[in-house]
């Protein structure tokens, strides 16, 4: 079912909850950032999304290679999905003055600007589990820089647009858990079990 996003919002200051000794510290410094307009969540929505996008249209051609025609075929879906998304964004805000943001700031593989070499080195060594683990981390990571808008925001329309992101990133977490429930653990080699190194291990 589509949902209807505000078209207008008055910027307002959101209110910031204390941080407790018992909360969980932020993963990312994105998590602590205070969203005080709408035109700034549909700018990290955008940047979330083209990140997403490249990401999976990457895995797709790299676990294709694999062999694994299901998980190919996850990370396909995912571009597409994230590609009309991403078209979608952008035409809804064609007339806001949307906020620029840091190179790399939601970079799957970089905490800071991505570089290209560490990028290619952990695509080449991703194994279809490993991919899934790494895209499994970005969705919730992307899930929780909105559940933290919906719970410091006083902004009501803020909020309606941070929740239906939410949903779609819980809609991909539940894609990309699924999947991983499909695909075998690597063999983990024990004292009692150091197992045969000549025969190949499920990646």
């Amino acid at each position: 079912m589509a949902v209807k996003y505000p078209l207008e919002h008055r910027n307002k200051a959101c209110a910031v909850s204390p941080v407790t000794g018992q909360e969980k510290e932020a993963p990312r410094a994105d998590l602590r950032r205070c969203i005080g307009s709408v035109s700034a969540l549909y700018a990290h929505a955008i940047a979330i999304e083209h990140e997403a996008v490249a990401r999976y249209r990457e895995f797709a051609a790299h676990v294709a290679e694999y062999g694994n025609d299901p998980v190919a075929e996850l990370f396909r879906n995912l571009a597409q999905y994230g590609t009309e998304h991403a078209y979608h964004l952008a035409k809804k805000t064609a007339s806001m003055a949307l906020p620029k943001l840091a190179p790399g700031e939601y970079s799957w593989f970089d905490q800071e600007e991505p570089v290209l070499e560490a990028h290619a080195f952990v695509l080449r060594m991703a194994t279809p589990r490993l991919a899934l683990e790494i895209a499994l981390r970005a969705e919730e990571r992307a899930k929780a820089f909105f559940d933290k808008v919906i719970d410091e925001s006083s902004d009501a329309g803020i909020r309606e647009v941070a929740r239906d992101m939410a949903r779609d990133e819980q809609s991909h977490i539940d894609w990309v858990n699924e999947a991983l429930a499909r695909v075998p653990k690597p063999y983990q080699p024990t004292e009692e079990r150091p197992g045969d190194p000549t025969i190949p291990q499920h990646l």
